[in-house]
């Protein structure tokens, strides 16, 4: 028999039909505005105060008064106007000259960085101006600390910055996240592999980071590597476990569409037709192949210091 069709039904069935469509282009658009305004606000403004405080600082030194803008100029009517509605204009005439003549300067500069800023706010491209301003900061930031000079001296203010308590706990592992996500460095994973975890027969997705320590081996009786668990939805977080190579199996899958997996929840699944082999057992010598200097790269100085100074450090790349 056919299903009858409501309009209930189909109200519902079409209503979630689009909201499926157009919540993925909406969230992306909101989030895009968030942070857009997150940066004219917090970046932005900041640097067109500085750029405001700057212009009425400047303009009497460049520029003839008869030629200045309608904004700088302030006459006396005004900056009685302003004493009588701050409460500070007294009632005798003689004492009110006095009091006009002694606020004239500072009332002066308040008066024009507040009608510079309602003209500022008046322009809107002006808003704009900060934004670009902290763009070309940060590219000049990045020019100048990619060379070798200007990397040493970042390297010795970071060290620095690492010693600052509060500062020491946070700051190496932020660094981390973001050389992950922005970094020039090959990401820090190239190896997914399937363990069998948190117990037989659930098998848990991982990346495979290296020989795990001796101790491990010899509390194991065996060859130990350790892999690390991301979680969902944050797989930039998770724990590392210990176990037997031969329990581990890698996949064929390349780590972004690995990360999208644990990202998703399971939800956005690589696509079968592309894969090749399944899972095959771990190889002796398989380790997560980033080159010593790239790891060390990820560390603060001082940490690169106490890797460097490791004996059980090795140079040789394979293990």
């Amino acid at each position: 028999m056919p299903k009858q069709h409501s309009f209930n039904s189909d109200f519902r069935l079409f209503f979630g039909r689009g909201l499926a469509i157009l919540l993925p282009t909406i969230v992306t658009l909101w989030i895009i505005y968030q942070a857009f305004m997150f940066l004219l606000t917090n970046v932005a403004e900041p640097i067109n105060a500085g750029l405001r405080g700057v212009t009425v600082w400047v303009m009497p030194r460049v520029i003839d008064e008869e030629k200045s803008p309608e904004w700088f100029i302030v006459t006396d009517q005004q900056i009685r106007a302003r004493l009588a509605k701050d409460g500070n204009l007294p009632e005798d005439t003689v004492a009110r000259d006095e009091a006009v003549e002694s606020s004239r300067e500072a009332m002066t500069r308040t008066l024009r960085r507040e009608r510079l800023s309602e003209f500022w706010r008046a322009q809107w491209y002006l808003q704009f101006v900060g934004l670009l301003l902290a763009i070309l900061l940060i590219y000049l930031a990045g020019l100048l600390l990619g060379n070798f000079f200007g990397r040493q001296i970042y390297l010795r203010v970071e060290r620095l910055i690492a010693a600052v308590p509060g500062f020491k706990q946070v700051y190496p592992h932020v660094k981390q996240v973001v050389e992950l996500i922005l970094g020039e460095k090959a990401m820090a994973f190239s190896t997914v592999v399937l363990v069998e975890y948190p117990s037989k027969d659930i098998w848990t997705l991982g990346f495979l980071t290296g020989d795990s320590l001796q101790a491990v081996d010899d509390a194991t009786g065996g060859d130990a590597v350790s892999v690390f668990i991301p979680t969902s939805p944050t797989p930039f977080t998770g724990f590392t476990i210990n176990l037997k190579r031969e329990n581990v199996r890698v996949v064929d899958i390349p780590v972004d569409q690995a990360l999208r997996f644990v990202l998703t929840a399971g939800v956005l699944a690589p696509d079968r037709k592309n894969q090749g082999v399944v899972a095959k057992p771990l190889e002796k010598g398989t380790v997560a192949v980033v080159p010593a200097a790239a790891a060390e790269s990820n560390l603060i100085p001082d940490e690169r210091a106490q890797v460097a100074d490791s004996p059980d450090r090795t140079d040789d790349p394979e293990v």
